[in-house]
Formats: C-alpha cells, structure tokens, sequence
C-alpha cells in the first residue's frame, strides 16, 4: 500500500466512524499528514452525529436502518441511509486521533466523550478509558478520580472503570501500580458514601478484587438493589465468621437467583462447614433455577462435604439435561471415590473439544 492509499484508506475510516480501521491504519505507518483536516472531521461527524450528519450529506429522508457492530471487542452503532452506512464511533475515532498526534486533549473532554454513551462496552468509553489509563501521570489520575463526585453515577461509574483498567494495564506492563494501595483505600471510603447501586456494585467488585472487607459486606446485605446483594459474598474471607455465615444463609434465600448463586458458591467452599451450611447448599443444588444449581453443583463437587447426603445430590445432577450440571456430579463423585463414578460418566456422554483441557475429564480415571 502506497502512503498516498494509506492516507485515502485513513481518511475514509474516519468519516466511517470505524475506530478499528483507524488504529489499524495508524499502527501500520500511516501518515495522518493532513492531521488537523482529520480531527477537523472527525470532530464534525461527532458533533453532529452520525445518523445527523450522513442525512445531511444523502439528502435521504426516509428512516435510517441502525444495527450493532462489534469493533476491537467493543460494542458500536452502525446507521445506514440512502445508500450509505456508518458507525458511530467518531469519538473514539476522535481519541485515537489525537492519541497518535499527542495532542493533549483535557481529562474532562475525553471523560465526556465517554460518558456521552454510557456503556462500558462503547468503542467511544472504550478509548477514553484507554487513552487515559496511559497517561499514567499523577495529574491525569487525581483529575479523573475527582469525578467520583460528580453528580452523574455515569460519570462515577467510569471513574470505577479507569481505576479498575490502570491497575491491570500498570500491573502487566510495570509489574505494580504506583496508586494500587491508595485506590484501595479510595474504594472501600467510597462504598461507605456510593448512593447509585449499578456504581456501588462495581464500588465493591473493585474492593473484593483487592482482598476482603466483613464490615462492608455486612453493611450492604441487605442493600435493595440485587446488584449489591450480588457483590456481597465475595466480600467474606475464610473461616466464615458466625455474622458473615449468618447473612450468607439468608442471602441463599433471596428472591434475586444471582444473589442466591453468589451466596451458595461462597458456603460451598467454606472447609469444616457445620450441617445448616451444608443442608443450604444441598438446597440449592435443587433450586429452580439453572444458574444457581449449576454454581452450587460446583462448589458441592470440589468441596468437602463426603456426607450422604452430598453423594445423593451428586447423583441426582446425572439426571440433569444440561452436560455441564451431568459432569458436576460425575466428578463430585470421583473425588469422593463413589463406587458409582464409572457409571456417572458414562451418563455423561461424549465430551466436546471445548473439554480437552477441563479438569474434570480426569475424574473418570480416577482408581482405575
């Protein structure tokens, strides 16, 4: 491809909005000579939108025809009228841009293009958060933590996502994050203040991802917003204290069957569990509901419940339809070294590619 080719193929992504072709484009050595004409129009698509902007450029007047596209594992809309078709990711086409060209567009300005489509999964949030995370600097990251109040839970949630990206984008590249200890503590502060429960949710996701904290968990239990609930459990560190086993036995009953899948994993793997943990989890690996069977069916065939009781239940996955729940309860009983395990597996019949390296495949040789 010439450099001339190159500059034609660049400048038409970009009027595209295809964020994928730009980065591409640029990482291959194109030469965004006419640099300023680029973000120019760039910068002209985003403003006016791009259902806006391509009627204006058409003169169709009919309905435009949206759909999604998946670009660089995100998600972007893409609108097509008379004749023609583009996706709207001029913002993160804009960011890439100016990413390349160093030009040091403000934390407020990129935090906007964000949040102007609040998904996590938007090309546009996507290559902010980006962009952003590899600053790296001190003022960067102070600027964009300053966010965590602002009245918008959008705006605060990406503030979770930009810390939650830096500490694994620093992690692989330096071998530590500079600010892991003072994010740490940024999060736990915060959970005690969060008022929206999608930003909780991640608020506590993020402390759970760092090592435990009881009094949160204990805190948030009972919390309205299932998403909460959801997070709760992952909060308890090993042995189980009598108050977090206490709130984890009420949370398997909860009428939100995540909350329940969450809770029942998390007794499942409790060592020297006493009977009331155990009959809870044998409760739930008959729950109603495919979801929390399966997460309980897990945590009951790697634990160490060898009671009857837990063997039966074993038993009565191999009767599931599902292959998964079926190959649960034939490993369970392997580890258990149940007379029945042979028999268990062939009722789990033939196993696909997608288990060549599962695990649990070893449990049908066990004691051969």
């Amino acid at each position: 491809m010439t450099e001339q080719d190159a500059g034609r193929r660049l400048a038409a992504a970009v009027r595209a909005g295809d964020a994928e072709a730009v980065r591409t484009l640029l990482e291959a050595g194109a030469d965004p000579g006419r640099a300023e004409l680029l973000c120019t129009a760039a910068r002209h698509w985003y403003g006016a939108g791009a259902e806006e902007e391509l009627r204006r450029r058409t003169g169709a007047t009919g309905p435009a025809q949206w759909s999604s596209a998946e670009e660089e594992w995100c998600d972007v809309g893409q609108v097509s009228l008379g004749g023609a078709t583009v996706r709207a990711g001029h913002g993160a086409v804009l960011t890439k841009l100016e990413r390349a060209l160093r030009i040091p567009t403000p934390v407020e300005e990129l935090v906007a293009r964000a949040v102007r489509h609040p998904d996590v999964c938007h090309v546009d949030w996507s290559a902010s958060c980006l962009w952003l995370v590899q600053r790296r600097d001190r003022q960067t990251w102070s600027a964009v933590v300053a966010f965590r109040h602002h009245p918008s839970p959008d705006h605060r949630r990406f503030v979770v996502d930009y810390l939650r990206s830096g500490d694994r984008d620093l992690s692989i590249s330096l071998g530590v994050n500079p600010y892991q200890e003072e994010e740490a503590d940024l999060f736990k502060a915060w959970a005690l203040e969060e008022t929206d429960g999608g930003v909780l949710a991640a608020v506590l996701d993020a402390v759970s991802d760092d090592g435990y904290d009881e009094s949160l968990g204990l805190r948030h239990a009972g919390h309205p917003d299932p998403r909460v609930r959801r997070e709760v459990p992952y909060l308890f560190d090993a042995p189980l204290s009598p108050e977090a086993t206490a709130t984890l036995i009420a949370l398997a009953r909860d009428t939100d069957p995540e909350v329940r899948a969450a809770a029942g994993g998390r007794l499942g793997r409790e060592r020297d569990a006493g009977p009331e943990v155990r009959a809870v989890v044998l409760g739930l690996v008959r729950d109603p509901e495919h979801g929390v069977r399966a997460t309980a069916a897990a945590a009951l065939a790697a634990g160490d419940d060898r009671t009857p009781e837990a063997a039966e239940a074993l038993v009565v996955l191999l009767a599931e339809e599902d292959q998964e729940l079926r190959l649960e309860g034939a490993y369970g009983l392997a580890l258990r070294d149940d007379p029945r395990t042979r028999e268990a597996y062939e009722r789990v019949g033939p196993l696909g590619p997608q288990h060549e390296h599962d695990h649990r495949r070893s449990g049908r040789w066990r004691n051969l």
